[in-house]
């Protein structure tokens, strides 16, 4: 590979094997495609943690595979679409790398352009992968305008806008609600350094400010922050609640958050400051 991005450079093997797929002979299909999105959204949480503690490694392969693959924790937007777009670029798929922004213009939460997806075009069909977003898609959604995508009981559309960009909608109780914009510019290996630059160390940075941990699992989608609990099911109203004291380690370990004592510690030490600070 010679496009910077360091592909070959990923434990392939190693990487599949935290999945549970097979090492070898997997067709570059839908089903395969299907099949690992949704095996990387159940296996890896999204979460700020290594932000907040300040030993972020960066999104260099290397540093992911000691972070993923090695020891099998998760991380943000540009971690895990990096390691995502190289697992799939090394299967086999042909690949493309998108950012864009979070939130919605029309309600003044719209954000900076620093979210990474991934792009699939198979069988002339363009797909759009999101493993690195708190709700994120449990499987790929066709790049096509007004398109709707059941994801395992959480609908979900594709609006393509006038200025060219893709919104993701998804449904929830209001209504539609957009959840990010994606552009098609191009993307280099810098672009993803200094947008993780500014995601992990700008002081502003909602990522600096608060613990996000959010992960897929089967039948439900579980969100927990320094003080809540939020627990959605398909069709089922959403559990929402304040952590008791104790209980954010609790959920850390039942999510299979592999942290060290040293690091459970220190991030509860470290949320209690931003709490003491905010209040």
């Amino acid at each position: 590979m010679t496009d910077g991005w360091q592909t070959e450079r990923l434990d392939l093997e190693g990487y599949l094997a935290r999945l549970g797929m097979p090492a070898t002979g997997s067709t570059p299909d839908r089903a395969t495609l299907d099949a690992l999105h949704a095996a990387h959204v159940r296996r890896f949480t999204f979460d700020n943690i290594d932000v907040l503690l300040d030993q972020h490694p960066g999104v260099g392969i290397e540093a992911l595979n000691a972070k993923f693959v090695e020891r099998g924790r998760g991380g943000y937007c540009f971690e895990h679409a990096s390691v995502f777009a190289a697992a799939l670029e090394r299967l086999g798929y042909d690949v493309r790398r998108h950012l864009g922004r979070v939130g919605d213009p029309a309600t003044g939460t719209v954000q900076g352009r620093t979210h990474m997806t991934v792009e699939v075009v198979l069988d002339g069909e363009r797909l759009l992968c999101d493993p690195g977003f708190g709700m994120s898609l449990v499987r790929p959604i066709p790049l096509t305008d007004g398109t709707e995508s059941d994801q395992h009981g959480w609908p979900y559309r594709m609006v393509r806008n006038d200025d060219g960009t893709w919104g993701l909608h998804r449904l929830r109780e209001g209504g539609w609600e957009l959840t990010h914009t994606t552009d098609e510019l191009p993307v280099r290996p810098v672009d993803v350094v200094i947008g993780h630059h500014y995601t992990s160390t700008f002081p502003a940075s909602h990522f600096r400010s608060g613990l996000m941990v959010t992960k897929h699992e089967e039948g439900r989608h579980v969100s927990v922050t320094g003080t809540t609990l939020t627990v959605r099911r398909p069709g089922e109203p959403t559990e929402h609640r304040e952590l008791e004291d104790g209980e954010l380690v609790e959920w850390l370990r039942a999510l299979a958050v592999p942290l060290t004592g040293d690091e459970e510690q220190r991030l509860v030490t470290r949320l209690a400051e931003l709490a003491a600070q905010q209040s």
